[in-house]
């Protein structure tokens, strides 16, 4: 579903430029849940945000679905409709109610009536227990309430991959667990992730593949049991004894 070959980018500093991926090289399959994960600084956010060109890569290829979406002409808008975005800050739209946050994509984009959104975003909202949120305005809202609302807003476009960046970093302990909760039950229906998280039971239960980064590359891979019962690479060894 997504091929990366030789993926590099680099940011202009005042002391230069500094080299964030470093030839990165992966093969995401349809349904599979990649679980990222790495110190920061590592690259883990800027490889999840150039697959879908929220960062531009300075070098190397990104395709998806079979087309190079890095390539010139390549409709990206098009491309990005079936690639759902959650942000580590929920980025929901405060003057919208819960209900026009959902909507606006599908409608703006002409791709439901005003009346289907609405339908589809109730019944979004009690999939996550919040159709009594509807009316709601975000500042009115939990953090972990916001970012079940940003899951579903991006669920609206009915995508066929989820990109996660870190999603319940920015929240109080007692409420990511009701965030992953939602995540793994779109696991459990098949949706492929790729999930930026430093929550490690997460990996252990979801990931089909476990992704370790440090330095702007990919140091190890393997199945979640195998990942972290027998890390091969001392870097792995030391991030891991400090996590679990």
């Amino acid at each position: 579903m997504i091929t990366v070959k030789n993926l590099h980018k680099s940011f202009h500093t005042q002391t230069g430029n500094v080299e964030v991926l470093k030839g990165i090289d992966q093969e995401i399959e349809k349904g599979e849940k990649v679980v990222v994960v790495g110190p920061s600084g590592s690259g883990k956010s800027t490889f999840l945000r150039c697959l879908n060109l929220l960062e531009q890569p300075t070098e190397g290829e990104v395709w998806f679905q079979g087309k190079q979406i890095n390539a010139p002409g390549c409709d990206v808008d098009l491309l990005r409709r079936k690639i759902g975005m959650v942000f580590q800050h929920f980025n929901l739209f405060p003057h919208l109610t819960v209900q026009q946050n959902v909507t606006l994509a599908p409608v703006s984009l002409k791709l439901k009536t005003q009346e289907e959104a609405d339908e589809q975003a109730l019944l979004l909202l009690r999939r996550i227990g919040l159709t009594d949120k509807a009316d709601s305005y975000p500042a009115q809202l939990s953090g972990g309430q916001k970012q079940r609302i940003a899951i579903i807003r991006a669920l609206a476009m009915e995508p066929d991959v989820m990109l996660f960046d870190e999603p319940t970093s920015a929240l109080d302990p007692e409420m990511v667990d009701e965030v992953l909760e939602v995540m793994k039950e779109l696991a459990e229906d098949g949706m492929t992730m790729i999930v930026v998280t430093h929550e490690m039971a997460f990996a252990r239960e979801v990931a089909t593949r476990v992704i370790f980064m440090d330095d702007g590359a990919i140091q190890e891979e393997a199945e979640p049991d195998e990942f972290f019962d027998h890390p091969k690479n001392q870097h792995l060894t030391d991030f891991l004894s400090k996590v679990l």
